[in-house]
Order: structure tokens, then C-alpha cells, then sequence
């Protein structure tokens, strides 16, 4: 009987010394997916909605996130509102965050 435990012992203990080696490989592994799946096309988007935010200008025709869509009114440049008309009575004024994507000219009427 206590030939079985010392075999045991003696069998693992050579996976214990290269297991340490395959663990830093694997991590290196998923770092690298987590990389390239997760953190960089996140960043290659925010950077893309940043560029947005500081190219928008009175006249151009919005979607926000909440589905509305209407021509800038007004840009405040020393904050981070603006004035989206959506018909000739009616005017929102929303955060430049929330500005989703910008339409080409004529959408509005368009629709």
C-alpha cells in the first residue's frame, strides 16, 4: 500500500515544474485576446465619438441616443450642451454625449 502514494508523488512532480511555464503562456494568451477582441476596438470607438463631439457645428443633422433627430440650432463652445431643432417650433437642448451619429443633408426631409 504505501508503494501506490510514493509513485503518485513521483509522477507529479514533474507537471508541478513545467506547469508554471504553461500558466504565464496561457495568460499571455488571453492578455493578448483580451487585447485585440476587447480593449482596442472600445478605444478605436471612443476615440472615433470624441472626434464626432468636436466636429459638430451649427447646421448639421442629428440622431441622438434617444431617437431624436433634428438640425443643431446652437453649439456651445464653452459647454458641453447643444440646441437640436426638431421642427421650426420646437428645440431640445441636449448633451453633445448623446449625439449618436450624424446624418447626411436631407435626412429630415427625407422622412
Amino acid at each position: 500500500m504505501s508503494i501506490i502514494p510514493q509513485a503518485y508523488a513521483q509522477g507529479a512532480a514533474p507537471a508541478a515544474q513545467s506547469g508554471g511555464m504553461e500558466m504565464i503562456i496561457m495568460l499571455a494568451v488571453f492578455g493578448l485576446i483580451f487585447y485585440f477582441m476587447i480593449y482596442r476596438p472600445q478605444a478605436k470607438r471612443a476615440k472615433d465619438h470624441r472626434n464626432l463631439m468636436s466636429s459638430l457645428s451649427k447646421g448639421d443633422e442629428v440622431l441622438t441616443s434617444g431617437g431624436l433627430i433634428g438640425k443643431i440650432a446652437k453649439v456651445a463652445a464653452d459647454n458641453d450642451y447643444l440646441v437640436i431643432a426638431l421642427n421650426d417650433q420646437t428645440q431640445v437642448t441636449v448633451k453633445k454625449d448623446f449625439v449618436s451619429a450624424v446624418l447626411p443633408k436631407g435626412s429630415i426631409q427625407s422622412l
